[in-house]
């Protein structure tokens, strides 16, 4: 293992200290850990072995695009803030991992993949139940969506432009006797788990793993007009995200779970719609004795269409994220968000409204893991201190 550490080019603002140094994860196989200085002035990069001269001035430069493309003219977005509770008391400081690989609540089968032990999975249903009853308040409709998701439907809504970086491909053995009967004979996974098998092998990718919920609702809408005024529904779904070497603990799973509630009609309907729920889920979490802010944030971009896109984001006000407090790390982490898509939805997929116009879109949605996770980093595992509402739920 071997440290690299430089200036980058162009000076790195604060508020993108946090996005460049998860993006350095991407730049090169290489690179174990890529961190950025508080003040932007320094990166730092750990590598699995010492590079020759043209190899780190290689990687180097990789590096200094990222932060040229990211950093240079980025103007500072102005944080909203619409609710702000980080300050309320909570029992807990340490790290809830290491009690939960002792107590076996957590099994590490892979990098951001984990087997979740009955406490955990309590809580996970407890909060899942009070997110379905945000979903009833609504008289949301339930649905079920696939975990595999068209290459194509996602080519339609410029996933493979603005999050390149995350995606998970699915495929399968080519329908050849000679193939699978060959693959059948000689599979086997080397010392680091790498299932190697000649070139040829497997089928061209028509699918991916599902990176959100809500884009299943929009496919099964396409090319249509809307079948009412408005539709609410919700579902629970598997979710993929790759992300690289930032895959840490419960914090960042490559395999994680969300329930949405999701809003198809009307700017109106929809913008009201994601008020409502935003304002319900703040006595919810006043219950569950949750520290959190709700602030304005940007999805995350890929390099290239980053400050564009972010900077769009944050002039409409399109998400804003439910961030939990981390008291052993004194940072936060998102548990949520609400989100409003504009009308992207219904023009990429042709989704109209009575009067032909593309409906706007938008939904609400929660990672069930992540919030055990920021529960247990707040309240511990003396089930006695404990908000009796959270007690009751699991218990009951």
């Amino acid at each position: 293992m071997a440290e690299i550490s430089f200036a980058p080019a162009v000076s790195i603002p604060a508020h993108l200290t946090g996005q460049v140094q998860s993006k350095l994860a991407y730049v090169d196989e290489r690179i174990l850990r890529g961190a950025v200085s508080p003040q932007g002035d320094r990166i730092t990069l750990e590598v699995g072995a010492p590079l020759s001269p043209e190899e780190r001035e290689i990687l180097e430069d990789k590096v200094q695009q990222v932060v040229a493309a990211m950093a240079r003219g980025a103007l500072r977005p102005k944080i909203k803030i619409l609710e702000d509770y980080l300050d309320r008391p909570v029992p807990y400081r340490e790290d809830p991992m290491p009690e939960l690989e002792r107590r076996g609540e957590v099994f590490q089968e892979a990098a951001g993949i984990y087997t979740l032990g009955p406490l955990l999975t309590r809580l996970v249903a407890y909060f899942e139940s009070r997110f379905e009853e945000l979903a009833a308040s609504f008289g949301a409709q339930p649905y079920r969506f696939p975990t595999l998701v068209p290459a194509r439907n996602l080519a339609r809504v410029n996933y493979f432009r603005a999050f390149p970086h995350s995606l998970t491909f699915v495929t399968h053995l080519r329908s050849d006797l000679d193939v699978i009967n060959h693959f059948a004979e000689s599979a086997a996974c080397d010392e680091h788990g790498i299932l190697r098998t000649p070139e040829g092998t497997y089928a061209e990718v028509e699918t991916l793993l599902s990176p959100a919920v809500c884009y299943h609702l929009y496919f099964s809408l396409a090319d249509n007009p809307l079948p009412a005024e408005s539709v609410t529904a919700t579902a629970v779904g598997n979710c993929f995200r790759y992300e690289s070497s930032n895959l840490n603990s419960l914090e960042r799973l490559w395999n994680f779970t969300m329930r949405e509630v999701i809003f198809v009609g009307e700017k109106d309907f929809v913008l009201e719609n994601r008020e409502t729920a935003r304002r319900r889920m703040e006595k919810v979490f006043a219950e569950i004795g949750l520290a959190y802010r709700v602030e304005s944030a940007n999805d995350p971009f890929f390099v290239g269409e980053f400050r564009k896109q972010a900077a769009f984001q944050s002039a409409f006000d399109l998400k804003f994220e439910i961030r939990a407090r981390l008291p052993f790390k004194d940072d936060t982490l998102a548990v949520g968000s609400y989100n409003y898509h504009q009308d992207f939805f219904g023009r990429h997929l042709n989704i109209t409204l009575a009067d032909g116009s593309p409906v706007h879109t938008g939904c609400v949605a929660f990672g069930l893991e992540r919030m055990a996770f920021a529960f247990l980093a707040q309240y511990g595992f003396d089930e006695n201190a404990w908000p009796e509402a959270v007690r009751r739920g699991v218990a009951g």
